[in-house]
């Protein structure tokens, strides 16, 4: 083992044992998976490659939030916009998402969501991921949000709509539903409803932006922006952005 890595990995217990003592950790999580495809340039490698060593990362993230005492974790695993990507990149990446998520779901500890539009994916990809949510139901563990076909303004528009329909198929009127219409109904009508909004967001790849990721939920997030692609994302990157976290004074508006 090289100095570097023996130094790094004594930081590492050190900041790890000092949160466990002294820090109460975000109970929802959002994470950007972002920055696979520069990885794989960076790299000299295909964006299927990147894409997959992304994918090979999200266990290790989840185990680490696990082993933090957060409760849910949401992973933006494929936007709207993505889904307008050249289709020789883009049938592989599902490939390779359906799969992470189905191998999720074999694992046994994590209880999946998917979080998106399931009608903007591909018939195959949407049955398989659905699939893996419905075999992962009895788990106890983290609850995990597998964000695949998602976008937040489509989201928010997907809520306003479902209120609209709720209300008609109740019995009142277009005019009663409106006048009735309140910001606590966008929450109800949310992909994640009844669970946390996210206390904490981290993008990795250096890029300051939410991209819009979870924007109803984010109202009152903390950000965390690192500079290593996805696929390079380490343990003690996550604990420097739950040390960030904690170090925070949260007004919540207020």
């Amino acid at each position: 083992m090289g100095l570097n890595a023996l130094l790094y990995g004594t930081y590492e217990k050190r900041l790890a044992r000092t949160l466990k003592r002294s820090a109460k950790p975000p109970r929802h999580i959002g994470v950007i998976l972002d920055g696979n495809r520069r990885w794989a340039r960076q790299s000299g490698a295909t964006a299927s490659h990147g894409h997959q060593r992304g994918a090979d990362k999200i266990t290790e993230v989840l185990e680490w939030s696990q082993d933090a005492g957060v409760e849910v974790v949401t992973l933006w695993m494929l936007s709207t916009d993505n889904l307008a990507r050249d289709p020789r990149e883009l049938a592989p990446l599902l490939e390779i998402i359906a799969t992470a998520i189905e191998r999720l779901a074999d694992d046994g500890r994590w209880r999946l969501q998917h979080v998106g539009d399931v009608s903007l994916l591909p018939p195959e990809a949407a049955a398989r991921i659905s699939a893996a949510v419905e075999r992962s139901a009895a788990a106890t563990g983290l609850h995990v949000n597998v964000a695949v076909g998602y976008g937040g303004r489509h989201e928010i528009a997907e809520a306003v709509r479902s209120f609209l329909r709720s209300g008609v198929d109740a019995g009142h009127s277009l005019e009663e539903v409106a006048e009735s219409f309140s910001v606590e109904h966008i929450a109800e009508h949310l992909y994640t409803k009844g669970q946390p909004d996210p206390d904490l967001v981290i993008r990795t790849s250096g890029e300051q932006r939410l991209g819009g990721f979870l924007l109803w939920q984010s109202a009152h997030s903390e950000f965390y922006f690192c500079e290593a692609y996805w696929p390079d994302f380490r343990r003690i990157d996550f604990l420097r952005a739950l040390r960030d976290y904690s170090q925070r004074e949260r007004r919540l508006g207020r």
